[in-house]
């Protein structure tokens, strides 16, 4: 039995669902299971006992993982469809959890269904890519780095032809993930794999420009805390300077303007969260009533955050829930924990001041570009509640917010500070509008407020015609 199973589950916690499913599967269907194979067509039931068997075997029996896929391709109906959402739900539900030995097979086994372009292979690599921890540069998690990016590689003709989207989620994942593996310094084991994560990330900027295109502004933001790698350094200033080196068919790039102006996706913020994170969070934003979050915060730090390098997944951590978890009117209007309250609360667990400064780009980087036509108001209310909501009581919060602000749009891109301007006049004119607050009187006439902060503010209101009450 032990032999069998799947993951490293602790003595009092019960086996999951999925696992019991799939190794009572693997035991009913054991004699079918091993040549020679039935020539009868399985019955629906049937069908799904064999997938889910099947599965079980290749995972736990690397020595019969040939024999299983030939009968997989001799049984298969529905292009892998059933067998594929079943390694799906294995990755989503179940990865950390797995034997090393289990995730090697899995590993093999989302390459054999990209091979025959198993139908929903696609979502399996996005899930991958999501259980790449943040701030990790443990044995593990760099494992699982090397074997996607290799994967990646090898397999780029048939995903650029099949599922080129696959490749920008890549994309927007590793140069993340560089980020955080070059404060790791010149560690041999990282050095190889940052090369080869470089070189995919370079490939995919030089030859598919496009997918870039598809990320939006936020490839900017990831490019800029990069900009220290050479290769990185050449794109951005192509991407300033000689924008016309990217060809890209029936599509003129001429400025990085036209980056800015596309709000990123938030099936890009959820790349970098994951599943485990992404459930506790949404949990937290939806079930707990604002003033009993304490201990919930405190385990959430405890479990994702408890590592000093740790901090840095705050970034991504703002960035999913200004951009991926938008709350219905019913729940705005109710006693549950609001975004603002727990960015806040976020921003203050931040000990490194550099640190600081990302999560308030985060927080804001939806404001500088700022276009209601493209823009969605729920990506920059929360940095503007959390101002007006720290005014009473911690006022520095909101001095450090507003005066960051204000200098991103004095300094962020000088050649561009019109557009800059216009996109955050835009959207504290929207914010006003919409009456998510009723006027920015509670900052300009906030007497706890510096005044020199206060006229630059008004400089701004004035440049956007933006009325106070």
């Amino acid at each position: 039995m032990a032999a069998w199973r799947l993951t490293l589950t602790p003595p009092l916690e019960a086996e999951s669902a999925l696992e019991t499913s799939l190794r009572e599967a693997f035991e009913s269907e054991k004699a079918s299971l091993r040549p020679p194979f039935s020539l009868v067509i399985p019955s629906p039931d049937q069908y799904t006992l064999l997938n889910r068997g099947i599965l079980h075997g290749v995972l736990t029996e690397p020595q019969f993982a040939k024999t299983h896929i030939k009968h997989l391709h001799a049984i298969v109906t529905d292009g892998y469809a059933a067998f594929v959402t079943l390694l799906f739900s294995l990755v989503n539900h179940l990865y950390p959890k797995l034997l090393a030995s289990v995730k090697t097979q899995l590993l093999w086994l989302t390459d054999q269904m990209l091979c025959v372009l198993g139908i929903g292979y696609d979502a399996v690599l996005v899930s991958l890519l999501r259980q790449i921890a943040g701030a990790d540069c443990g044995d593990g998690n760099l494992w699982l780095c090397s074997k996607l990016v290799t994967l990646f590689l090898e397999q780029w003709d048939r995903l650029l032809e099949d599922s080129p989207h696959v490749l920008s989620f890549a994309l927007y994942t590793f140069l993340r993930v560089l980020t955080d593996q070059c404060r790791g310094g010149n560690v041999e084991k990282l050095e190889t794999l940052k090369r080869l994560e470089i070189h995919l990330c370079v490939k995919i900027v030089r030859e598919e420009f496009h997918l870039c295109l598809k990320i939006g502004r936020d490839f900017i933001r990831l490019l800029q805390d990069l900009v220290h790698v050479p290769e990185f350094r050449a794109i951005l200033k192509d991407i300033l300077f000689n924008p016309c080196v990217f060809n890209v068919v029936g599509f003129q790039f001429k400025d990085v303007s036209q980056i800015y102006s596309t709000r990123t996706s938030s099936r890009y913020s959820l790349l970098r969260i994951s599943p485990d994170m992404e459930t506790q969070l949404r949990f937290l934003l939806t079930s707990i009533k604002l003033g009993h979050q304490k201990r919930h915060q405190v385990w959430f730090a405890k479990k994702f955050l408890n590592e000093p390098d740790k901090e840095f997944v705050i970034v991504d951590i703002v960035r999913f829930i200004c951009c991926a978890h938008h709350p219905s009117n019913e729940i705005i209007q109710s006693d549950i924990v609001p975004r603002w309250a727990l960015i806040g609360w976020l921003l203050t667990s931040c000990r490194r001041n550099h640190v600081v400064a990302n999560v308030k780009l985060a927080l804001f980087y939806d404001w500088l570009f700022f276009d209601e036509r493209v823009d969605n108001i729920m990506n920059i209310e929360p940095a503007v509640l959390l101002m007006v909501h720290s005014v009473p009581k911690y006022v520095d919060i909101t001095h450090a917010l507003l005066e960051f602000l204000l200098h991103l749009v004095d300094s962020y891109d000088v050649e561009r500070k019109g557009f800059v301007v216009k996109g955050v006049s835009s959207a504290f004119q929207l914010l006003v509008r919409q009456g998510v607050i009723r006027s920015l009187d509670v900052l300009i006439s906030c007497p706890a407020l510096h005044p020199g902060l206060k006229e630059r503010l008004k400089s701004l209101v004035a440049c956007g015609k933006v009325g106070s009450s």
